[in-house]
């Protein structure tokens, strides 16, 4: 359906140029490409960055099927911004600032949603009494034991990677998985090179914390454990 969005809303051009001598050009100059009317271009692009768009969202959101969803919306916002692209900024860093703008408003939403269903009665016919975010919280809980596991490894840095602040989250998976530099991280986020390396830093202590107890783990595990956990985009 996205592709048949892109030639809606693209304009008709003549095909002077080959696929093939699409697929070598840079991502900016295939935007610029779409914006005078080739939807192959665009096609080049969301096979380029489909799936690091998908697995950013994931790794946000932690929702397969919402996930999706927004990858989707990205890609329509890249096409109805087609005529007024620029060669201003790096494209994926573009392109990825947009993918953050709609988790932000995901989350906003989520926290909204969560905060007035925790503080409900737990009961329909209660009349003031436990919420329940009250009768969730357990003071007494502890970790269980057991053999350690690779899927244990990798639940555990989940939940560190859930525990972050979002702005220390966004910039490990910028950094980490999607392998992003620091310059092109600061000019998404309008921040100084130096705040993005702090944000990592503190990002790095907290997981390396959540990760701690298993010893003989390495905290640079390769490409292929960072992302073991996400659902595949077509899956």
């Amino acid at each position: 359906m996205i592709f048949a969005l892109a030639r809606l809303f693209g304009r008709s051009a003549p095909r002077s140029v080959s696929r093939e001598a699409l697929a070598a050009m840079p991502d900016e100059a295939l935007m610029l490409q779409y914006g005078q009317g080739e939807s192959r271009a665009f096609e080049i692009l969301v096979e380029r960055h489909e799936q690091a768009i998908y697995r950013f969202i994931y790794r946000s959101l932690h929702d397969a099927e919402r996930a999706a969803e927004l990858t989707q919306d990205v890609f329509v916002r890249v096409i109805r911004s087609a005529d007024r692209y620029r060669e201003s900024a790096k494209f994926t860093t573009w392109l990825f600032t947009i993918a953050r703008n709609l988790c932000i408003d995901e989350s906003r939403r989520r926290r909204h949603a969560a905060v007035a269903t925790l503080d409900a009665p737990a009961h329909r016919d209660s009349d003031g009494g436990d919420t329940l975010k009250d009768r969730l919280a357990d003071d007494s809980a502890v970790s269980g034991g057991g053999n350690i596991s690779r899927e244990q490894f990798m639940s555990r840095l989940q939940q560190g990677l859930q525990a972050l602040p979002e702005e220390q989250r966004e910039v490990f998976l910028l950094r980490h998985v999607e392998g992003m530099k620091f310059v092109e991280i600061a000019t998404m986020f309008g921040i100084s090179e130096n705040t993005v390396k702090s944000r990592m830093r503190y990002a790095l202590q907290l997981l390396r914390g959540y990760v701690a107890e298993f010893e003989g783990h390495s905290f640079d595990f390769d490409d292929g454990e960072v992302r073991s956990d996400v659902p595949s985009r077509r899956g």
